[in-house]
């Protein structure tokens, strides 16, 4: 009897777990994923990667400039002055013009770097004679830091000024623009740090 009263539970209980199973319906409106804006992200991407690379058309400009100018290159020149120092190595054309001052084929102002002190080593030659709106100065530089490379354009636009005129050479020297100034860095001596710089002494 207790038995048949154990299978009898036992059946109503899978009965009743089933039909629970197949009252239970799926809710479709939680597995459904709506993003907010999906296509804000590819736009900004698709825009950024599409955006065509600038142009440095006023290099190029430029450069067009100077080879109009300078037809046969900076050696064919009559007014031309090379100057040096520390290792830098500037050759200067002079010819009429405006005042313009290129370096290698870009403007003086952002090829130095905007620093007054540079500037005022490439402008005093002209400035001494009152040449700054008479001439274009076209300058070809290497070697050596910003510093050297004014310092050396400052001495070849004064030697290309001794072109124009010998009269300039007065005024030119009691300002000190035609000496070459020869001071290099010293080398580096063996068993020491830098050029006079020793290791500190152990006595011990």
């Amino acid at each position: 009897m207790a038995i048949s009263t154990i299978s009898t539970l036992t059946s109503s209980l899978v009965s009743l777990s089933f039909s629970s199973q197949i009252s239970q319906k799926p809710h479709v409106s939680s597995l459904s994923f709506t993003p907010s804006k999906p296509l804000s992200f590819s736009i900004i991407a698709a825009s950024s990667v599409a955006a065509p690379a600038p142009v440095d058309l006023e290099t190029a400009d430029l450069k067009q400039l100077v080879k109009s100018r300078l037809p046969g290159g900076f050696a064919a020149q009559p007014i031309f002055g090379t100057g040096r120092r520390k290792t830098a190595i500037a050759r200067v054309v002079l010819q009429e013009g405006s005042g313009k001052i290129i370096i290698n084929y870009r403007d003086a102002k952002e090829y130095l770097q905007g620093n007054p002190l540079w500037l005022q080593y490439v402008k005093t030659p002209l400035a001494t004679l009152g040449y700054e709106s008479s001439y274009d100065v076209f300058v070809k530089a290497h070697g050596g830091g910003l510093s050297g490379q004014a310092q050396a354009i400052s001495l070849g636009i004064a030697r290309a000024l001794l072109k124009v005129s010998e009269n300039h050479r007065t005024p030119l020297r009691e300002e000190g623009l035609l000496t070459r100034d020869a001071r290099v860095v010293e080398r580096k001596k063996v068993g020491l740090k830098k050029a006079r710089k020793a290791p500190q002494y152990s006595k011990r």
